[in-house]
């Protein structure tokens, strides 16, 4: 079974949202990239998820955004909007906080479930990920997800240790 199909069967995407968004982002030419657990996944070994994380240009967030509402479901949150789709337990997350913004031109081309995406660079993923493990803000289980990210990147780069706070250090098992 190719990635693809596998990842389709686990989120039971029935209503192709992924394919969907992905072409209505490439036909209004929106540049973005993968950010979040997919792009963790991009660089380690892959876990299951059923969110695909996105940062958009912020030049095109307000222009795709009535686009996407006549497509999917569309719930905004603090810094982000989550996209959804009657027949798929995807969920598409794009991230809204402008500190994303510079990932976009560093991110280059990988393979993402069974996808040639652009993704952030590997340090820039690590970076989205230690913001979300410090964020008081998001539930205690979202946390520990988020240092488990750190650490699969931080086993696959270990020079990227240096760059982690030594209070997420504390916090990873040894």
């Amino acid at each position: 079974m190719l990635a693809r199909d596998y990842w389709k069967a686990v989120t039971v995407d029935r209503s192709d949202l992924l394919d969907r968004v992905l072409a209505l982002l490439r036909e209004s030419d929106v540049r973005f990239c993968v950010i979040g657990g997919q792009g963790v996944n991009a660089y380690a070994e892959p876990v299951v998820s059923l969110d695909l994380g996105l940062v958009l240009a912020a030049d095109a967030v307000e222009r795709i955004r009535p686009l996407l509402e006549k497509e999917f479901r569309v719930e905004s949150f603090g810094h982000s909007l989550n996209i959804s789709s009657a027949g798929s337990d995807l969920r598409v997350q794009i991230q809204l906080d402008p500190r994303y913004q510079p990932f976009i031109p560093r991110a280059s081309q990988r393979n993402v479930l069974g996808e040639a995406l652009p993704v952030a660079a590997m340090e820039d993923v690590l970076l989205g990920k230690i913001w979300a493990a410090l964020d008081p803000g998001q539930r205690a289980s979202k946390r520990q997800k988020d240092l488990a990210d750190i650490s699969r990147l931080i086993e696959r780069e270990p020079k990227l240790r240096s760059t982690v706070p030594q209070e997420i250090l504390d916090r990873l098992l040894p």
